[in-house]
């Protein structure tokens, strides 16, 4: 099985298609951010992303507004944008919070009486873990975010799903790059495989189990951090 790069979410130095620029330069620019490709705390400018992507400065320029009201970045007036240097302490909290919110949803899925929608997530684990294998990293995030995300929206919570999607933008995942070159990715990917059938299992327990340890490395290897016990 192979993976395709997502539609919408160019790579770094691919110009954009002239449809939805707003969205497109939005996710290029999210993709960057969680990768750290973009360095914290340095002042960019928006003419000269526009420029790198291909398109007109107003795209671009609503794209990084969009992302200053997820608290992504920093708006400088008359100078660009900025993204915000995250602590240790940062990650730790962003680590708690969903860890409070994913877990408990994803026992309750596991404890519900119908639990055949979440069969259908195999497939999209095993497509992450075929990203990782092949260091496919912007793939990875995607199909990351559709699988999670994907499975808290089975709950109809559209709240919980919102707030969990603005935490996942504000963590960092540095450490990719470098797992992803080591080949070590993939164990990463198929944690998302023992999840989905932890949760058809229906056993609550191991479903939590596995996803706190899971949520373990946003603070810890995706971010480039020593995790405890390593």
């Amino acid at each position: 099985m192979t993976t395709s790069r997502p539609a919408g979410v160019p790579a770094r130095g691919v110009q954009l298609k002239s449809v939805s620029l707003r969205q497109q330069a939005r996710e290029a620019l999210r993709t960057r951010i969680v990768l750290g490709q973009i360095e914290p705390g340095r002042v960019e400018s928006v003419i000269n992303l526009a420029s790198e992507l291909g398109v007109s400065v107003t795209p671009v320029r609503e794209a990084v507004m969009d992302l200053a009201n997820l608290g992504m970045v920093e708006i400088i007036r008359n100078r660009g944008f900025r993204v915000p240097v995250l602590t240790d302490h940062d990650l730790e909290e962003i680590f708690r919070v969903r860890t409070m919110l994913e877990v408990p949803a994803m026992v309750e899925l596991a404890e519900l009486a119908d639990r055949a929608p979440v069969a259908r997530f195999r497939q999209l684990a095993e497509q992450i873990t075929d990203a990782a294998r092949e260091g496919d990293l912007v793939a990875f995030l995607d199909l990351d975010r559709q699988f999670h995300l994907g499975l808290l929206e089975l709950l109809g919570n559209r709240r919980l799903v919102g707030m969990v999607g603005q935490l996942r933008d504000q963590a960092r995942m540095e450490g990719l790059q470098r797992l992803a070159d080591q080949g070590e990715l993939t164990q990463s990917g198929e944690e998302h495989l023992t999840i989905v059938d932890a949760i058809t299992g229906g056993d609550g327990e191991l479903t939590a189990a596995l996803m706190r340890k899971h949520l373990t490395h946003s603070r810890g290897i995706w971010a480039g951090r020593v995790e405890d016990g390593a």
